[in-house]
């Protein structure tokens, strides 16, 4: 009889931690979903600022830094 009553303990205890790894997965999805969100947004806020320093710079060659005024 005893041999029943360690069966049922073990599969007690096989139960538990399922039910804990469960939750465990659960959590650890919940988190990668946010962070990937997280990452998606950061993603357009970098696209965007991009478009935006493209933009800014200007359209021709740029100007050489050390010309001399025109009245030398």
């Amino acid at each position: 009889m005893s041999d029943g009553k360690e069966l049922s303990e073990r599969m007690d205890a096989l139960e538990a931690r399922v039910m804990y790894q469960d939750d465990t997965i659960e959590v650890l999805n919940q988190t990668i979903t946010a962070q990937w969100r997280e990452i998606d947004a950061l993603k357009r806020q970098i696209a965007l600022l991009y478009e935006r320093l493209e933009e800014a710079q200007p359209a021709g060659p740029p100007a050489p830094v050390d010309e001399p005024p025109p009245h030398y």
